[in-house]
């Protein structure tokens, strides 16, 4: 606490560069600190939330700093560790500290402020020519302060603007911020029957007045079978829910009558809407002899290394080890985090880990709502919470003793952010986290990152392998299907080759499951005008719009603009529209045409939009209620399903061959990461993959499962090219709604740059592979910074003066520069 220091300097959660000193109230000095929520006025009229960095004593000598509005805490809601995680990711990322804590926040912790409308008590409207709207506005400002959207009500008006400023311009009304509280607690309404009637006799004398008032004795009765307050007169104290004797179809207007005749007394409760945390005696798990060396080999890896790699092929039980050394960690009163690149994830693992662990963990993830993430974060706040499963987001959390952080996947793109800022890497970030706390981080994949598995080389990271499946698991044997070659031979049955079909018919046969795989959803990826080529583009985005069958649209997965589909080309009005391309809606029908008999499900962003639509398609799959599940990437990362015998893979050469220095690594991954699915018991498992051309490198790497050779094999390339792991990458992107403007910013950043970095570290300016997105023009510089010789930090505070410097200019002041740190 503070109690002498008449300053603090506030984060606030806009994206602007540095903190901003307030004063501090005399009476309110002690109750001030570090990691509190404040209320303050900025600007002319807004509010906000901010949280204090730190109090000083330092008045600013350029202007007299505002006092703040209100102290929201008593006890902060961040702590010291965040607070220096947040600005060392402030800096590493090269965005403001409030983009930070805007992103490190749940929403509802994060007060707004809302634009209210009172009347102005010193102007008497009597004198004053008025319309009847303008009369009714005043009279129901009488009242009370309205919000913009009880005016549009009160008016009948959609855009009552107009009618506003009259009333503003006359002086009789004021427009003001209020600041309004997004977090509600859940509340509870319990009854109990009075103590007054809980006295011997009581109760049956009650019960015989009632006699004349039989709906009224069956609220005490439906009361009396669920709570035994006769036999145990202590129950009735904690009463029961309104809700549930209402549902025992009794009379609500009896129940109303017996509450006001203080027959029932009812109150309010705050409960948690993540259930009620009980102590479970961990279950346990069995680890083979090689999952108990790895083990003993990662402890022993944590002696010398604060990170860790666990590569282990698909299916060798890695799993099973994180819960051992999890429990580890719980038994010596240490916190653990465990991170997964996905929600699809999340909800498998989550259910395996309830069998160990009970409900004694939180789950943090963007399908909570946001009250649901508030009381999260104050568990963990709490300490009541030791171990939390989480997505990328999941760092953010007010852990205040990590021992152990998981990353499991750690390969998945998922982990890195991309709009809007911070564009932070969860994986990386989890390893600068471990350090503050002094904890370890356990990398665990099948496929590492390039990076990450030359950091273990290169003895940064200590390297644990598990080389054979868990149990009596094999590991599946891969096929290629050519594509090109069925082609010629008339064979394909739509997208799909006769090799895989037959495949299908024999899981089938056998009672097992399939899963196909085609790494983009919609039905088609563009459609296309046969008569004069037309394809439709997206109005904002400089891209095709893909086409969804289920509602019959034409979306643009970058924006979400959309139009209805049409029959006939709007350029030249012909009917012979096509398809070009395929998603998983489009195999999906086929797979229903193809197998009448087999329950198919899709599995992919369209389709798993609600909160539980993971969770009800996994629960459905693995208890065996569907055949055939077609989906996105959501199907590659580390589910487990006992009788998946079959994978098929689709559209593989458009993975390999997609311009992007990082398309092998990611086709290697996604191949061997959706194959493991298949063959997880006891049972051979199958992978098709269907490929022009079954020669390619990378194929045959992945039908060996040699991840080493892949590495040798692509790590050779990375260098004679400069990309990561040998240097650092930082994208800078440059946006303007006029396409010349933004070529000539970049174009000026360029040459300025150039003269301190040189030619050899620098790429462009270049128009993206998508030079418009959201009806802004984009154009790009790539800077590769080698990683010995150079000060990175000063590269990053000289490229942000450059940006500073080049917004002074008239011409570029309203251009948006984006800097991405590590792009992946």
């Amino acid at each position: 606490m503070n109690e002498q220091n008449p300053y603090c300097e506030v984060i606030l959660p806009l994206p602007l560069h540095g903190t901003f000193t307030y004063l501090i109230a005399p009476e309110d000095r002690a109750s001030v600190s570090s990691g509190s929520r404040v209320v303050v006025s900025f600007g002319k009229k807004k509010i906000y939330t901010g949280i204090v960095l730190e109090t000083h004593d330092r008045a600013p000598e350029e202007y007299r700093p505002k006092e703040l509005l209100d102290i929201l805490d008593q006890l902060p809601i961040v702590n010291e560790k965040q607070l220096k995680f947040f600005q060392w990711m402030a800096n590493y990322y090269m965005c403001s500290l409030g983009e930070v804590i805007n992103a490190a926040l749940p929403a509802a912790l994060k007060l707004s402020s809302e634009s209210f409308v009172g009347i102005n008590p010193e102007i008497d409207p009597d004198h004053e020519e008025l319309d009847n709207r303008e009369w009714e506005l005043l009279r129901a400002l009488k009242t009370n302060d309205l919000t913009m959207k009880d005016v549009s009500e009160v008016l009948g008006l959609k855009q009552p603007q107009k009618i506003l400023k009259k009333l503003s311009e006359k002086g009789l009304i004021d427009l003001f911020e209020k600041v309004k509280d997004k977090y509600q607690p859940k509340k509870v309404k319990r009854v109990r029957i009075a103590d007054a009637f809980m006295e011997e006799g009581m109760l049956e004398e009650l019960m015989n007045e009632l006699e004349s008032k039989a709906k009224q004795q069956d609220v005490l009765l439906a009361y009396l079978r669920d709570i035994p307050a006769l036999d145990d007169p202590n129950s009735n104290e904690r009463g029961m829910l309104k809700s549930q004797l209402l549902a025992e179809d009794i009379s609500p207007s009896s129940l109303k009558t017996l509450i006001k005749n203080e027959v029932l007394i009812e109150w309010e409760e705050t409960v948690s809407r993540l259930g009620n945390i009980h102590k479970s005696i961990p279950g346990s798990v069995v680890l083979s002899q090689e999952q108990q060396l790895a083990k003993k080999e990662i402890l022993a890896s944590f002696e010398s290394h604060n990170a860790t790699l666990l590569h282990g092929i698909t299916g060798s039980g890695k799993t099973e080890i994180f819960i051992e050394l999890i429990k580890e960690q719980i038994d010596g009163g240490k916190q653990v985090l465990y991170l997964l690149p996905e929600i699809a994830l999340t909800t498998q693992i989550i259910a395996r880990l309830h069998k160990i662990f009970g409900d004694s963990f939180g789950v943090y993830h963007s399908r909570y709502s946001d009250n649901e993430r508030v009381e999260v974060w104050q568990k963990v706040l709490n300490k009541e919470y030791q171990f939390v499963v989480g997505v990328r987001s999941a760092v953010f959390l007010p852990f205040s003793d990590l021992g152990l952080i998981i990353v499991d996947e750690e390969h998945e793109p998922s982990y890195k952010q991309f709009e809007p800022a911070p564009r932070y890497h969860a994986r990386d970030s989890a390893i600068y986290l471990s350090t503050i706390h002094k904890a370890h981080v356990l990398l665990g994949t099948a496929t590492p990152a390039l990076e990450t598995y030359q950091n273990a080389l290169d003895d940064k990271y200590g390297l644990v392998e598990l080389t054979s499946r868990y149990g009596e698991a094999y590991h599946p044997k891969m096929e290629f299907a050519n594509v090109n070659r069925e082609r010629k031979q008339r064979k394909l049955k739509g997208n799909f080759t006769s090799v895989l079909v037959n495949a299908i018919h024999e899981s089938l046969d056998k009672n097992e499951q399939v899963i196909l795989f085609q790494n983009r959803r919609g039905y088609a990826s563009h459609i296309t005008c046969d008569n004069c080529g037309t394809v439709p583009k997206c109005p904002n985005c400089a891209v095709s719009l893909t086409y969804h069958q289920y509602n019959n649209k034409l979306v643009c997965h970058y924006c979400g603009y959309n139009q209805a589909m049409y029959s006939d080309c709007l350029s030249c009005g012909s009917k012979e529209l096509r398809n070009v391309g395929y998603g998983t809606e489009e195999l999906e029908e086929e797979i229903k045409l193809l197998f009448p008999q087999a329950i198919v499900q899709r599995m992919d962003l369209d389709t798993t939009r609600s909160k539980y639509g993971y969770q009800r398609i996994i629960e459905e799959f693995e208890e065996g209620n569907i055949d055939i599940l077609v989906g996105t990437q959501m199907v590659s990362k580390g589910l487990d399903f006992d009788r998946v015998n079959l994978v098929g893979i689709f559209d593989t050469d458009r993975m390999i061959h997609f311009p992007d220095f990082r398309s092998h690594e990611r086709a290697y991954h996604l191949i061997t990461q959706v194959s493991g699915r298949a063959g997880r018991k006891s049972k051979n498992g199958k992978v098709i993959v269907q490929t022009n051309d079954p020669d390619q490198e990378l194929l045959q790497r992945a039908r060996n499962d040699n991840y080493k050779a892949f590495f040798q094999w692509e790590i050779l390339e990375r260098e004679r090219f400069h990309y990561p792991p040998f240097t650092r990458i930082i994208n800078i992107t440059f946006k303007h709604r006029e396409k010349h403007i933004s070529f000539q910013a970049a174009t000026y950043f360029a040459k300025e740059i150039r003269n301190q970095l040189g030619n050899q570290r620098m790429i462009g300016p270049v128009e993206p592979l998508i030079g418009k997105i959201r009806n802004m023009y984009l154009h790009e510089i790539t800077l590769k910074i080698e990683k010995q010789g150079i000060n990175l930090p000063a590269v990053k505070e000289y490229l942000r003066s450059v940006d500073l410097m080049m917004k002074q200019l008239p011409a570029f002041k309203s251009v948006g520069v984006v800097f991405d740190v590590d792009p992946i």
